[in-house]
Formats: structure tokens, sequence, C-alpha cells
């Protein structure tokens, strides 16, 4: 126990005394924001290729959407996160003559690593929705477009909320990854004071308890969004 202690002793000088704590918040900020806005972009490109995979195929068009949007859902599906980062922040970045910060890259590449995934996700969410939902509203005069934005989609999120918090966390957890890139997130911090202090046993136990306590809060937020979902049905 003694050992330990001065292990603590050491981690608590470099995360109060060396600053440490400030790095530890400028990576817990960049984590969130990483995934936060990874989620926020796959959701909007998951739904643009979900409502693409599910448009009827009579016409060229529709068909060569499928076709690319097949494509994309097996490119980001069928490689690693951290082998997307490399590629886009050491090759494809130089040679477009782009310059962007790790954090930009990361949330990019997140978000589009994402949308193949919810896309996936809201397809399922759409078809589960019952069909006779669509066709009311083209009965009523609506377009395809607007009965999938008003009616169909809205209907879809309800159902694959639970699922959409997992990737959330996915995401989360996922962020472990951008320091190849140069991002500065929780792992970044708590192995400089790793590094300063010499040990590294408490930082990376303070470090997966940061993630716990945040997986925990997001499932809170879901079940809690979930509830006031289906105290909104029953009074419709």
């Amino acid at each position: 126990m003694g050992d330990f202690g001065r292990k603590i002793e050491r981690f608590l000088e470099v995360f109060i005394e060396k600053n440490g704590y400030v790095r530890v918040l400028n990576g817990l900020q960049n984590t969130l924001l990483i995934a936060v806005t990874g989620l926020l972009i796959g959701i909007v490109i998951g739904t643009l290729i979900a409502t693409v995979r599910v448009v009827p195929k009579y016409k060229r068009l529709p068909r060569v959407l499928n076709g690319f949007c097949s494509f994309y859902v097996g490119l980001f599906r069928g490689t690693p996160m951290v082998v997307q980062l490399l590629v886009f922040y050491y090759v494809l970045l130089p040679l477009l003559d782009i310059n962007m910060t790790g954090v930009q890259v990361s949330m990019m590449v997140f978000g589009l690593n994402s949308g193949a995934y919810i896309s996936e996700i809201m397809r399922s969410g759409i078809q589960s929705v019952d069909p006779g939902q669509l066709e009311a509203g083209r009965a009523v005069g609506l377009s395809f477009h607007t009965s999938m934005m008003k009616i169909v989609i809205p209907q879809a999120v309800k159902n694959i909320l639970p699922t959409l918090g997992n990737e959330f966390i996915s995401l989360i957890k996922e962020t472990s990854v951008v320091s190849f890139v140069g991002a500065a997130d929780l792992y970044v911090a708590f192995s400089y004071i790793g590094s300063n202090s010499y040990e590294f046993m408490v930082p990376y136990l303070v470090m997966a308890l940061i993630y716990i306590v945040l997986v925990m809060l997001i499932s809170l937020m879901i079940r809690w969004m979930e509830r006031s979902l289906k105290k909104s049905d029953r009074r419709n």
C-alpha cells in the first residue's frame, strides 16, 4: 500500500503542481469534440446514404448512387479507423496540399467512418417503419423526399436511438487512436503525466475511470431520451 501511495503522490504532483490537469482538460475537450462532431457528421451522411439505399431503383440515377454508396460503406467499414486516419493525414492531405490540424482531420475521418455504420443502422430503422406511413404521405400529395424527411425518418430515429447511443460510445472509445495524427486526446494527456512522473499505473487507471464515467453518462442520457420519447408516444 505504501508503494501505491507513493505512485499516487507522484501522479498528483504532476497532475496539480506541473499543470497536468490542463492537458487532461484539453484532452477531454478534444475527445468529446471529435466524438460529437463525428457523430453529427455521421448522422447526416448515414441518413443520406440510407435514403438512397431504400429509394426504388427503377431509374438509372438511383442505381448509380446506390452503387457509389455501397462502395463508400464497404470502404469505411472494411478498413480500421487508425488506417483511415493515417491515410488522410499523411497521404491525401499532402497530395491535395491541404493544411488541417490533427483534431480537424480526426473529426472529419470519424464522421466519414461513422456515416458508413450509421447508414446501415438508419436503413434498418427506415425498413422497420410501416410502409403504409410512406404511402400515406404520398397519398396526400407529399413528394418522396418530403415523406421520408417528415414522416419516415423521425420514426426511424426513435427505433434506432439505442443503437445510435452505442455508436456514440464506440466513437468516444476509438478517440484513443487520434494520437497517431498528433491530436491531443485523453491518452496523450495521461501519457504525458506518466512520462513526467516515471509511473504509468495511476495515470492509466484514472484515464480508464474517465472513459467509464463518460460511457455511463451517455448511457443514462440515452435511457432518458428513450423514456421521453415513450411518454410523448403515449400522449399522442
